[in-house]
């Protein structure tokens, strides 16, 4: 009912402010998905883990907020979106306080876990108010300003991350969240005002739905994300969530087709384009968090840079991601979005494919031009999904929808960093395989490079010099290997969003269907 009444009412500067507010809570809650990943060592010195264990720092943050993620969605129409956002911002501030003064690696563990479940229905309301408070005719600049925060935040995390932990602490990835969370708070309280509570949502309440859906979304994220580290199926451990997942996921689907008041409704997927808006959030998702993974692990393994270092070079996203904000703007306003979204993926999977032709030397410069690529067509692609999943929707699912549109995006990201590792993985395995089966010493050339070295570093190094030549040889195999086995990984990327076309002539034209919506 509110949902439709802000769509005719004015929006005022109490709106904008308000909104505002939660857009930086959205951001703070995205960005600590990956402000960790360039600081995992020293963290994991600070708590004294292992490095299985340090994994999940990572791991219980977003198991957890893909667990909220879809359960915003009925709390937003329970406790109303002023108070779903606001508990959401003060527990997400408290439990960052909390992880900051973790003493071991457990307390670590569930903090962050904590911290992720609250933290993460911060990111749906976001999306669901965009659509309920501003009209249609607004809604274009209120994307851009989403899009750029959503998609800059990965990117920007783990050069903050570096570069806060190289100059304060570890501890202060989390302190940093207290006096935005706390002001995001107090002006979420004071200017967010886009509907009612409804109690009368908790008649009937899915509480079996509730627990398989969190046993299955539980399960799926711990398998993807540790399955690549523990061999899969291998592993004891990983077997039996993929049994508990399985069967949860079969108890889930039957609950929510079948129950009258369901805890995530899944009618919106009925909506042709919120569907494939899905489908592309996912490819989205895995581009996103898959390249903002694969280039820093490739400058600090082949490159040998340090955190700032790297950081210096995926800012290079991160700058063309805002130079593109106001011209995603203008095209969504004059453009046909089927054909801004064919562009913006061209161009995503185009920038990813010139990051795969990579060599040992690739460095800052080598690397401007895919990097500028993908930066400048993620708002290119981000606007016309948004508006093309969620503009066509009746104002009562928007607040659910949005849950199950944002799950996809975080989904495609967990599914592709375990393919991605996987592809690591098996793909290392096989390039050294080859490349050892040729690089022996009956091909002349090699055993030249042996005598060189050789000579070299006789009389320099205490032992013996052949010994030193042969493992030096060995270490030039495993940097080609593994450099080839990045680029295999970034091109498999880049086939994922080729295949995202096949798909595009299914799609109805978002601004027609928007405006006929509404």
């Amino acid at each position: 009912m509110a949902a439709g009444a802000a769509g005719v009412r004015p929006v005022t500067a109490k709106d904008w402010i308000g909104f505002f507010a939660m857009v930086v809570g959205m951001f703070m809650a995205i960005l600590d998905i990956q402000i960790v990943s360039s600081s995992l060592a020293e963290i994991q010195a600070g708590v004294s883990a292992s490095a299985d264990e340090i994994s999940w720092v990572q791991t219980s943050y977003l198991i957890a907020e893909v667990i909220m993620i879809p359960l915003s969605g009925i709390l937003a129409r329970v406790m109303s979106t002023r108070w779903l956002f606001v508990v959401s911002a003060i527990g997400f501030t408290t439990m960052s306080i909390a992880c900051a003064f973790a003493w071991n690696i457990e307390s670590l563990i569930v903090f962050r876990a904590l911290q992720g479940f609250l933290g993460g229905a911060m990111i749906p309301t976001v999306f669901a108010t965009s659509f309920s408070l501003f009209p249609p005719d607004r809604r274009a600049g209120v994307s851009v300003m989403i899009g750029l925060v959503a998609t800059m935040a990965p990117t920007l995390g783990p050069t903050l991350g570096g570069y806060l932990t190289q100059s304060l602490s570890w501890h202060w990835l989390f302190l940093i969240n207290v006096g935005p969370g706390l002001a995001v708070s107090a002006l979420a309280w004071s200017f967010v005002d886009v509907d009612k509570p409804d109690l009368g949502v908790l008649k009937g309440f899915d509480f079996p739905g509730l627990v398989f859906m969190a046993l299955f979304l539980g399960t799926l994220e711990f398998v993807v994300e540790e399955g690549p580290r523990n061999d899969w199926f291998e592993d004891h451990a990983i077997a039996t969530a993929a049994a508990v997942c399985a069967v949860s996921a079969v108890l889930f689907f039957r609950r929510v087709l079948t129950y009258h008041n369901p805890i995530v409704g899944l009618r919106a997927f009925k909506d042709r384009n919120f569907a494939i808006g899905c489908l592309f959030s996912f490819v989205i998702g895995v581009g996103l968090y898959g390249a903002v993974y694969i280039m820093p692990l490739f400058l600090d393994r082949i490159r040998g840079l340090n955190s700032l270092q790297i950081g210096m070079v995926m800012f290079v996203t991160g700058m063309f991601q805002f130079m593109s904000a106001p011209v995603a703007g203008m095209l969504s306003r004059k453009m046909d979005l089927r054909l801004m979204l064919a562009l913006g993926l061209g161009m995503f999977g185009f920038g990813v494919y010139l990051n795969s032709i990579l060599t040992a030397e690739s460095d800052f410069w080598e690397l401007f031009v895919p990097q500028a690529v993908r930066g400048f067509s993620l708002m290119m692609c981000f606007i016309p999904i948004n508006t093309l999943a969620l503009g066509t929707l009746p104002p009562e699912q928007l607040k659910n929808a949005s849950g199950l549109y944002n799950l996809m995006r975080n989904l495609g990201g967990a599914i592709g960093l375990a393919a991605i590792n996987t592809v690591l993985i098996d793909r290392f395995a096989l390039h050294m395989s080859r490349l050892s089966d040729n690089v022996t010493t009956a091909r002349p050339g090699v055993q030249d490079m042996l005598d060189g070295l050789s000579g070299q570093l006789s009389g320099v190094i205490a032992g013996d010099p052949d010994r030193a030549a042969l493992k030096i040889i060995h270490g030039l195999v495993e940097r080609e290997a593994m450099v080839l086995t990045f680029s295999d990984c970034l091109l498999l990327m880049a086939c994922v969003f080729a295949a995202a076309f096949l798909f595009m002539p299914l799609v109805r034209k978002p601004r027609a269907a928007v405006e006929g919506g509404h």
